[in-house]
């Protein structure tokens, strides 16, 4: 599905010159790099804070607790989405309240949303899924209308932009109260292990994620409030460094990759290919199809039969796993987001993709539908 090792070799002098920098100096907590790291980031994404942590999720939750919001309260989130999303809810007592999708876009179904609105709700998780940015414009003014909270998880669209009717423009992550991403090697922005960041236009705020982060202390000794301990390894900093300034390529390597698979697989009838939003841009974390007459599963044994990986983002939703069934939903409660975990199916894409590799994944999907 990816190719991290290809990904590497072309970088490999910058990136092992950074790690030799990390231990030549011995900083591995805290090392300068960490502020170097966060201070490219936010010059990069156009935020005014970018907090490191220690993964996405920790992200997510640091974020919730950063929003003060009490055990109880209700968060929206959508049930076609990464486990993560939810799971900081129910860790931190907090209520998740689950809304359907847009069969097309992956978007939070826009009346659902509203519906799902109440006295109980104080914050709003959108998810930027599969690299491009959700319905930002309309789910920032409800939130505001409504005095709730929004917290993006950008996981998978870092460097996505997004463009206002207004036609003011805002990267993933950098346009709610609070956004999160994730380093996951895999991620379109990867480390060499689990990192994570936080994004806030907002001083106070970006002040006391840092020190949430950080066991709730400003000073050293000195807790103020009840915190975690979530940082990003110095190595880990010095690594996404350097792949930072090959953040543009790799978005476009991912698009031109993205654009093959369009022109191939549009005239097969039983392919649906990505759809993308209008006013945002597509970094292609994955380019995920959807497969119609039940076929999603053979095709996907079809290609492991000829070597090639696919994956089903996500096979459950949310709403229907063992872990969240507490919440009282059912199954047929959220018709697309059950339908999307039936018919999605992703394909290989990677940021040094071989023409002729891809060129061979094409030929046997057309093959299976040929038969």
């Amino acid at each position: 599905m990816v190719d991290l090792k290809s990904q590497y070799d072309l970088i490999k002098t910058d990136v092992d010159q950074a790690i030799q920098n990390v231990i030549d100096k011995g900083a591995f907590i805290n090392g300068p790099q960490v502020k170097e790291f966060s201070e490219a980031l936010a010059d990069y994404t156009g935020a005014k804070f970018v907090i490191t942590c220690g993964n996405g999720t920790d992200a997510l939750q640091i974020a919730m607790m950063g929003l003060g919001f009490e055990p109880g309260q209700e968060v929206i989130v959508p049930t076609f989405t990464y486990a993560a999303t939810v799971e900081v809810i129910a860790l931190l007592g907090l209520k998740p309240k689950f809304v359907d999708v847009l069969p097309d876009t992956y978007d939070m179904d826009p009346a659902e949303l509203e519906n799902a609105l109440g006295q109980n709700v104080v914050g709003i998780v959108p998810v930027h899924l599969y690299g491009q940015c959700t319905n930002m414009e309309f789910i920032l003014d409800l939130a505001n209308k409504h005095g709730v909270k929004v917290i993006e998880d950008g996981a998978q669209a870092i460097g996505a932009e997004y463009t206002f009717s207004d036609g003011r423009k805002a990267q993933a992550g950098t346009m709610g109260d609070v956004g999160t991403t994730s380093f996951f090697p895999s991620k379109n922005l990867g480390c060499y292990g689990d990192g994570g960041a936080m994004f806030t236009n907002n001083p106070i705020l970006a002040e006391k994620l840092k020190m949430i982060a950080s066991h709730g202390q400003k000073k050293k000794y000195y807790h103020e409030t009840i915190g975690v301990n979530s940082r990003l390894d110095t190595l880990q900093a010095a690594i996404l460094g350097v792949k930072l300034g090959h953040l543009t390529r790799y978005s476009a390597s991912r698009n031109e990759v993205a654009d093959r698979y369009d022109q191939a697989l549009a005239a097969v009838s039983q392919i649906k290919i990505p759809s993308r939003i209008p006013n945002s841009t597509h970094v292609f974390h994955q380019y995920t199809i959807q497969v119609d007459g039940g076929k999603r599963d053979s095709l996907k044994t079809f290609l492991q039969d000829h070597g090639i990986p696919s994956m089903v983002y996500y096979p459950i939703p949310l709403h229907l796993q063992p872990a969240y069934v507490q919440y009282g939903y059912k199954k047929g409660d959220f018709p697309v987001a059950e339908m999307l975990c039936e018919t999605v199916l992703s394909l290989p894409i990677h940021t040094e993709m071989d023409p002729a590799v891809q060129a061979f994944i094409i030929e046997k999907v057309k093959q299976f539908f040929a038969k």
